[in-house]
């Protein structure tokens, strides 16, 4: 018997040790990881730097509380600041609480309750987060969700004027809808969405838990389209395996979250902390990420010509390292026999194969991973000879 709340839908995988792109399990099988644990690994598991700035800190202190100052914590959100191009941060331990943060920031600064989000999205599954996210089968069995949340169709900007108005507090957006099925943003609705944001003094929040750190290719996915947001969440591979989120926001928002107002007793931990930094200055790297690019377009590349001509693939999209296959094969079983084969990749909405891998991720190991999906895909293809 198990102890553990059965929560998960777990694989048949027990992890042994894991390097770089490479996980081997309790039996001595080696997975090309394609999963970065949902997106956070972005450096792949165990990265050298990232590993000695953890024992550092490991060697000195591990949790004090923010009741006191600690300088790395400085240094942690100004390289966020700066990446984002804007000024403030607060940290939290997940994607889900920075998002909770960041709706209590806009409902404050503003004295507005009404957030427009989007059908498939996800914001994260504590209950604000929850709400916000535009997919039923997330908030199933737990009654009303927060009345003030209001859902329109991703890029779909006539839908949005209907809904915004002057009482609308802030608009929530994905750049890159990952659990929803990787759909990515059109950038006229993008600018229409932050003009309309101005014009109703609505705040423009970008969830960019799954999309930041460098994972398309910029700091940050907004970047791609020369967005300029009031808050931006943060995550994921913020810390390349050690738990922090954070919230990103404009000068104009201090007075909003001065004392009192908002905290995390676990929230910028000195350890996360420490990972954090280690991994902004290895990805915040105009080299690493121009190497994220061309590594991206390879593997796009590569997929859409070795799977253009079997039917069950339907479309193929993808920005940075964030890929999504749309195909008709039943998803399930398509993801367990890539297990079987040797490379984990996740799912995305109903249909879709979401590939995530490391940034550093080499094309011997994107040549290896594609050959495994084509190889996969022609198994169940009704085409296959």
């Amino acid at each position: 018997m198990s102890h553990l709340f059965p929560t998960y839908s777990r694989w048949e995988i027990e992890p042994d040790f894991a390097e770089g792109s490479i996980i081997i399990d309790k039996d001595g099988k080696r997975y090309l990881d394609f999963t970065s644990g949902i997106g956070v690994c972005n450096l792949g598991h165990r990265p050298e730097a990232v590993h000695h700035a953890i024992i550092k800190q490991l060697n000195r202190f591990w949790h004090v509380s923010n009741l006191f100052i600690q300088e790395e914590q400085e240094v942690a959100a100004k390289l966020l600041a700066d990446a984002a191009e804007m000024e403030l941060v607060f940290f939290a331990n997940s994607g889900a609480e920075a998002n909770e943060a960041a709706i209590k920031l806009a409902r404050k600064a503003t004295g507005r309750t009404k957030i427009i989000t989007f059908h498939n999205s996800f914001h994260g599954r504590t209950f604000a987060a929850m709400s916000a996210t535009g997919q039923d089968k997330i908030k199933t069995g737990y009654g009303p969700m927060l009345e003030t949340f209001i859902y329109v169709p991703y890029n779909n900007i006539d839908a949005l004027k209907q809904e915004v108005n002057s009482e609308t507090a802030a608009i929530m957006i994905e750049i890159v809808q990952g659990e929803g099925g990787i759909h990515i943003g059109e950038r006229e609705f993008l600018s229409e969405v932050e003009q309309l944001c101005k014009d109703y003094g609505a705040l423009f929040i970008i969830d960019e838990i799954q999309t930041g750190i460098g994972r398309t290719g910029k700091p940050f996915a907004f970047q791609h389209f020369q967005l300029a947001p009031d808050i931006v969440t943060s995550a994921k591979g913020l810390g390349n395996g050690l738990p922090i989120g954070a919230v990103i926001g404009r000068k104009e928002l201090e007075s909003v979250f001065g004392p009192g107002s908002h905290g995390s007793t676990f929230g910028g931990n000195p350890l996360s902390i420490s990972a954090s930094i280690a991994t902004m200055e290895s990805i915040f790297c105009g080299e690493f990420l121009k190497q994220v690019e061309h590594k991206s377009q390879y593997l796009f590349d590569k997929l859409s010509n070795g799977l253009h001509l079997i039917p069950e693939i339907l479309e193929i999209r993808k920005l940075g390292m964030m890929i999504g296959i749309e195909t008709s094969i039943d998803l399930p079983t398509l993801l367990k026999k890539l297990r079987e084969m040797g490379l984990l990749a996740l799912p995305a909405g109903n249909n879709v194969v979401r590939l995530l891998p490391p940034l550093t991720v080499v094309t011997e190991e994107i040549d290896e991973a594609v050959n495994i999906i084509q190889e996969a895909v022609i198994h169940f293809s009704k085409t296959a000879v």
